[in-house]
């Protein structure tokens, strides 16, 4: 998942530097880095919702994609907010998985 998410981001990105000029560049690395970090809140509220957000999820990947993104280093905070949204996915599906798990005795 997160490989895809990778591949189709820079595929749009070349697809569209091709005929862009620089201003255009910036906007659009700028549009897919906000993509980027809007579906990693998304995960991560999903994942709050069912109480299983990863402790460093929030409080240092999202946080350092969104500081990445106001200095306009867009290919950090895309690789860190997709560092985010797995994390957020994964922690929603351990959360599912493990929500009847108690302790195991012999």
């Amino acid at each position: 998942m997160k490989k895809l998410a990778i591949t189709m981001t820079g595929a749009l990105l070349i697809a569209l530097s091709g005929c862009a000029s620089q201003g255009k560049i910036e906007d659009v690395n700028a549009a897919a880095t906000t993509a980027a970090i809007e579906a990693a809140e998304a995960a991560l509220n999903k994942a709050r919702s069912v109480d299983g957000e990863w402790r460093d999820a929030r409080k240092v990947y999202l946080k350092k994609a969104k500081a990445a993104a106001h200095k306009a280093d867009y290919k950090t905070a895309i690789k860190l907010a997709n560092i985010a949204k797995f994390q957020g996915e994964m922690g929603y599906q351990q959360a599912i998985e493990q929500k009847d798990a108690g302790p195991w005795l012999f």
